[in-house]
């Protein structure tokens, strides 16, 4: 597992946090000073966190959990949502519905509709239905699609939830508490790092620094999967 080194963190732009005034002092043990009103983070402490999230998230990952990626701000959509789908992990990009998962047996059943209103499409039961019929449904699930679309294989709740922006995702955040989920995060300035279990220093804004710090996740994750199949294929020709 590649650290990024300092100066590409530096390059990014994690070190950049919010202004002065807007700060968490929880967060002051990240914060390296403060200049022109502005706080600058301690990269230093940002790589310790990194490392210590991503040899966390290599081990889930190595004993076959899901950790589901959450980032439904603008500039962090695209890039989680890449992301997650390169590790192969469930995301949530467009909005967090509350009950996501406090209430996911409601949300599974949202998903099978999205499902069966795939398979009537393709199979050309919906031959018979008019036009504006189907049109209705082709948008009910495009809207099904683009908010649940990215938890569709999601049988069952993740072991852990890697978040952008804890501030912004203070519902997924509270979500993850009362079902006891292991909690990963950026955060920055503005937020509390106690409200996860893995915080990482950085400035949430930037989708360089965004971009940064969610493919190093991806590659420890996929890392991690990587020894999983391993072992697998070890126990298999041992048997054999």
């Amino acid at each position: 597992m590649n650290t990024p080194s300092y100066k590409e963190l530096l390059d990014a732009g994690v070190h950049f946090g919010h202004l002065k005034k807007k700060w968490n002092p929880k967060m002051s043990p990240y914060i390296f000073m403060e200049r022109k009103g502005i706080h600058l983070i301690d990269i230093n402490r940002t790589i310790e966190c990194m490392e210590r999230a991503g040899k966390a998230a290599f081990q889930l990952a190595k004993a076959g959990k899901k950790i589901m990626f959450v980032a439904t701000k603008k500039q962090a959509r695209e890039i989680v949502m890449n992301a997650a789908r390169e590790a192969e992990m469930p995301f949530v990009t467009d909005r967090w519905l509350g009950g996501m998962m406090t209430n996911f047996s409601t949300i599974r059943r949202s998903i099978k509709k999205m499902q069966t209103i795939d398979r009537m499409l393709q199979d050309g039961s919906l031959e018979s239905v008019t036009k504006k019929e189907r049109l209705t449904l082709t948008r009910e699930r495009d809207k099904l699609e683009r908010v649940l679309g990215g938890i569709a294989n999601l049988t069952r709740l993740p072991a852990a939830i890697f978040i952008v922006d804890i501030h912004h995702e203070h519902i997924a955040v509270k979500e993850s508490h009362k079902l006891g989920l292991r909690t990963f995060g950026i955060v920055d300035t503005n937020s509390d790092p106690n409200q996860v279990d893995f915080p990482i220093p950085a400035n949430d804004d930037a989708s360089k620094s965004i971009k940064i710090i969610t493919e190093y996740m991806v590659q420890c994750i996929k890392e991690g999967r990587e020894e999983r199949r391993k072992s697998k294929d070890e126990k298999q020709s041992a048997r054999g």
